[in-house]
């Protein structure tokens, strides 16, 4: 059987980056993604909001909780992964997030910092700074 797990987004950060460390030392980030749809329905136009964990390892993980913060707009390129968990209580959980592989910074809008954009950034799997 072939199988293809790759997922592309863009959108806006709804809390800022949670850094963490593994024991062996490993960065961790985590933060929300929000991912919008719009659509018309009759006359109107309509937006669907989708909101994704993200989760990101390694260089890019202390570049996205240095540079990220609330409400600026990346671009997620990674995989989706299925975590399973038991509670204290014994009851079964699990969730759907996407472990990214890169995470591109997009310009931050005029107005946000009172600055003109600065232009923007990727953070690639092998923690290499690219800018675009």
């Amino acid at each position: 059987m072939v199988s293809f797990n790759k997922v592309i987004l863009i959108g806006n950060l709804t809390r800022d980056p949670e850094v963490r460390y593994t024991p062996s030392g490993t960065a961790v980030a985590s933060f929300g993604l929000a991912v919008n749809h719009r659509y018309k329905q009759g006359d109107e136009m309509k937006d669907e909001v989708c909101f994704v964990d993200i989760v990101v390892f390694g260089k890019q993980a202390e570049n996205c909780g240095q540079y990220l913060s609330k409400g600026q707009g990346v671009i997620v390129d990674g995989r989706l992964q299925q975590r399973r968990w038991e509670t204290e209580e014994g009851q079964k959980r699990n969730k759907h997030e996407v472990v990214a592989q890169s995470v591109r910074f997009l310009p931050k809008r005029q107005g946000l910092d009172g600055g003109a954009d600065k232009g923007g950034m990727a953070v690639e799997e092998g923690g290499d700074d690219v800018p675009f």
